[in-house]
């Protein structure tokens, strides 16, 4: 990796800690910031998604073929012939001209890609808010959405010392109950 950041370098303390069984490591540098957690095989979309927040307007994955997630299959003719029917495939990124109906990009247009992407997937949101109950994202319409937000930054607001709430993130973990 540049700038000599290494990732689960042999003998490093990093490298221990997971060794070691962490739940979570971090590795920072001055520029960059890495966190290795240990993934279950069958992790979806959805949980990938949540470790991100709410920050980002889109996040590219690489994987998730069965989800319903759109998506971009990137062929290059020496890897072999493309993947074939895709659910939700919205484009392709290749090195040859291929007899689909599906929407072609060279895989140096990316303008073209992120113009793709930009133009029919990323929504401008004056706020956003989700909800997971027990890691289950719950839809929320939008009177849901506005309750939620009124009552929460009504609560907070009245704090001492709060001030212009511009982002606000609340984490419930029940402790299990006792029998």
């Amino acid at each position: 990796t540049p700038h000599g950041m290494t990732l689960d370098e042999l003998g490093k303390d990093s490298w221990r800690h997971i060794q070691a069984g962490s739940e979570a490591t971090a590795i920072s540098s001055p520029d960059k910031l890495v966190l290795i957690k240990p993934a279950t095989p069958d992790i979806t979309l959805n949980e990938l998604a949540r470790l991100f927040g709410e920050d980002y307007d889109i996040i590219l994955t690489e994987g998730f073929k069965q989800t319903s997630a759109p998506k971009i299959e990137v062929h290059r003719r020496e890897v072999g012939p493309p993947l074939g029917t895709i659910n939700k495939l919205i484009a392709i990124a290749t090195d040859e001209p291929l007899q689909t109906k599906t929407r072609q990009f060279s895989l140096q247009d990316t303008k073209g890609l992120a113009d793709l992407l930009e133009k029919g997937f990323i929504r401008p949101q004056r706020e956003r808010i989700s909800l997971y109950i027990n890691n289950v994202p719950i839809p929320l319409t939008a009177f849901p959405k506005e309750f939620i937000t009124n009552v929460l930054l009504s609560m907070v607001s009245s704090l001492k010392g709060v001030g212009e709430v511009r982002s606000l993130d609340i984490s419930l973990r029940k402790a299990p109950e006792q029998s």
